[in-house]
């Protein structure tokens, strides 16, 4: 990927939301084939947009169901209301809106509560994809206290 598709790609990102946020669902980067892939509910007028921002850089067009804009709003929704799920009894560990278009994905242990209980609240036409996922457990810093188990414990710079 070279720097000029980038570059492209941030100027598309940046339209994408504030200037077609009806259609704009989100980005791809395919290395192996060195191009971009731009997911957008089909719009003419984005399209055209599209190709006059990439200039003949590799950048190719696919259908999205959902804009960013709608998904986002959605996965607000979802995460406003953690507690209330937690309170509920479904522990969701992680939201967020697919790149695609696709929906909103909420990661939980919880599965067949989630998808019992979620489209009461928002719907049963959300566009919600429930997937099987554990806590997620942020890794120590390498500079953080505490013990090592790889490279043994740390030492103050006052005892070498």
């Amino acid at each position: 990927m070279t720097a000029e598709l980038y570059a492209a790609l941030a100027r598309l990102d940046s339209a994408g939301r504030t200037d077609f946020p009806d259609v704009y669902a989100g980005l791809e980067i395919d290395e192996r084939r060195g191009m971009a892939i731009v997911y957008r509910v089909p719009s003419a007028a984005f399209d055209d947009h599209v190709r006059r921002t990439a200039g003949g850089l590799p950048v190719e067009l696919r259908d999205a169901v959902h804009p960013l804009a709608s998904l986002t709003a959605l996965q607000e929704r979802i995460t406003a209301d953690l507690r209330l799920w937690a309170g509920r009894g479904v522990r969701i560990n992680t939201v967020g809106a697919r790149h695609d278009g696709s929906g909103v994905e909420v990661g939980t242990e919880d599965v067949a509560a989630a998808l019992r209980d979620l489209p009461g609240r928002y719907g049963a036409d959300a566009p919600i994809i429930v997937v099987e996922q554990g806590p997620v457990v942020p890794l120590p810093a390498a500079d953080a206290p505490g013990p090592r188990t790889a490279r043994g414990p740390r030492r103050s710079p006052a005892h070498g």
